[in-house]
């Protein structure tokens, strides 16, 4: 508490204050280190007491987070983090909430409950990591396994066209939509800081290296030249370029859709000059990732404000109070058509 204004002020942390006392164990090389560093090292600036942060995981390797993060947290059931977020958020919406899922976790067996979580616009962040492989279970194809691959469980190629987890989640109705890359750790902090900041739910796609199972399945924005043609950086307000300085690359719009073109070949006004808070655009930058001839988007697609699921219901709740009073549970259980079996 501040003596000059009364103010609480903050608390103020360090990476240190939370690391667990576990011992962290991923294979040697695992993304999700350097997923876990960044995300300790962005807690601190969130200016959040500990006490009032939750992390709250499924079932796969992204799972075991709540134990490394010396903050509250679930390690829940297969797919069903994004329900139990919501429970939580109903019953203590004072707390921050976040939700640490995978491509298989989030999009398979939980793919549902991550459909209800973003269209109702619960006040949570989820974070899901995509390396695009099952690899607690040895290395079987996930929802986002491109065409044709070959796994141990798909031996002759994989018969399942992928998920794209961004158009997804903009489908789906989610209200700030992002991507970043686990050796980017600058870049990931920046996105979960914005993300967790965001008054609803916040989707982040985490591209993350299985160097076991499916090693460099992301290559093309690992690689330093390779990375320099093919990630995209977005920001709000300015041009989509990429490529090289002296062969600089850009995108415009011919009609609704994309086009790469060189900068050097069209007027400055000509390039597509991006806005995050428009839902169509977001939609087409999401889509170039499943298109070979355009590069690979990162940063944030979406921001935008709807109604926060928890805060409608819990108006809701306060105006029948007020209406009607407390209620009674067993005179409303034996209220209206009830029957008598004899």
């Amino acid at each position: 508490m501040s003596e000059a204004t009364g103010v609480k002020e903050p608390p103020r942390y360090t990476k240190k204050d939370f690391e667990s006392d576990q011992d962290v164990r991923w294979c040697p090389g695992c993304g999700d280190y350097a997923i876990l560093s960044a995300i300790q090292k962005s807690m601190p600036d969130l200016g959040i007491p500990r006490e009032d942060i939750v992390f709250i995981s499924g079932i796969g390797c992204s799972s075991r987070f709540p134990y490394y993060m010396n903050t509250y947290g679930f390690h829940t059931i297969h797919g069903r983090a994004p329900a139990i977020a919501t429970g939580l958020r109903l019953a203590r919406p004072d707390l921050k909430v976040f939700v640490v899922t995978g491509d298989g976790d989030g999009l398979s067996i939980g793919g549902n409950h991550l459909i209800h979580v973003l269209r109702r616009n619960v006040n949570v962040t989820i974070l899901l990591f995509n390396n695009k492989v099952y690899g607690l279970t040895k290395g079987q194809y996930s929802p986002t396994t491109e065409f044709g691959k070959m796994t141990k469980s798909t031996p002759f190629g994989s018969a399942d066209r992928p998920v794209n987890p961004l158009t997804f989640a903009l489908g789906v109705g989610a209200t700030f939509v992002a991507r970043t890359v686990d050796r980017n750790v600058a870049h990931m902090e920046e996105i979960v800081k914005r993300a967790a900041h965001h008054k609803g739910a916040a989707f982040v796609e985490i591209l993350q290296n299985c160097n076991v199972y499916n090693d460099l399945a992301w290559n093309a924005v690992y690689d330093r030249e390779l990375k320099v043609m093919h990630e995209l950086r977005v920001q709000h307000g300015k041009p989509l370029l990429f490529g090289p300085i002296d062969d600089r690359r850009g995108l415009v719009l011919e009609g609704s859709k994309p086009k790469v073109v060189r900068v050097k070949d069209v007027a400055e006004g000509a390039l597509w000059v991006y806005d995050e808070t428009d839902p169509w655009a977001a939609q087409a930058l999401a889509l170039l990732t499943s298109d070979p001839e355009f590069p690979i988007p990162v940063g944030v697609l979406l921001n935008v404000e709807a109604p926060v699921y928890e805060e409608v219901l819990i108006d809701q709740e306060k105006k029948a109070v007020a209406d009607r009073g407390v209620g009674d549970v067993a005179e409303l259980l034996t209220s209206g058509d009830t029957w008598r079996i004899p």
